[in-house]
């Protein structure tokens, strides 16, 4: 973290815990892990579409926090800093393995996220499905197909807009980008959602 604390970011009850961290409470990180893991571990999920290497990349994220509790200063919301060292680990992880992608549509291995953003995105997208009605299964596997044709970018803003509940701007500052350039992003995005479901349920 860079020096120059916003004492805006002090009322982040997360905040609060890695400070208390940073002076040594253990209890405080182990309060984190258990709040973020499960999540950290769905995103990853999604975006190294491996359940196994999203775990050692989740496990990996909390080491690096960890080991930089010292010198840590609160510049952004604990969420926007922890899911922004998930993002560069998980885009390092895709580079390491080149542009081999492994596909899975076996759903439901995402730890306790689930089919969370499946589902979230079927209600969204239920009325660009007038042709006829797919069963629960059909539309999330429909939607998980439809996800992993985002380019990674366009996935990560995506998770992190819908699924995560963050601003443009907490975004912009995970992905290292402006706040236009992720709107931007989830514009596309959205586009290219509606187009694969729509041609997948015609």
């Amino acid at each position: 973290m860079s020096a120059g604390t916003d004492s805006g970011y002090l009322r982040d009850p997360d905040v609060q815990l890695m400070l208390r961290a940073k002076q040594g409470d253990d209890a405080a990180f182990s309060q984190l892990v258990a709040a973020y893991q499960d999540r950290l571990v769905g995103i990853l999920h999604h975006l190294v579409q491996d359940q196994q290497t999203a775990e050692d990349l989740a496990q990996e994220v909390f080491l690096r926090i960890y080991r930089a509790r010292e010198s840590y200063v609160a510049t952004a919301r604990f969420s926007t800093w922890l899911f922004k060292v998930a993002n560069n680990l998980a885009s390092n992880s895709r580079r390491n393995k080149g542009r081999r992608k492994e596909i899975s549509l076996a759903g439901n291995e995402s730890g306790s996220m689930g089919s969370r953003p499946e589902e979230q995105l079927v209600v969204e997208k239920s009325a660009l499905m007038p042709a006829r009605q797919l069963d629960k299964a059909e539309l999330q596997a429909a939607v998980r197909a439809a996800m992993e044709q985002l380019n990674s970018r366009q996935r990560m803003a995506v998770l992190l807009h819908k699924f995560e509940g963050m601003s443009y701007a907490d975004i912009a500052e995970t992905m290292d980008l402006t706040q236009p350039a992720v709107k931007s992003l989830l514009a596309r995005a959205r586009e290219n959602l509606r187009e694969f479901l729509e041609r997948y349920v015609s």
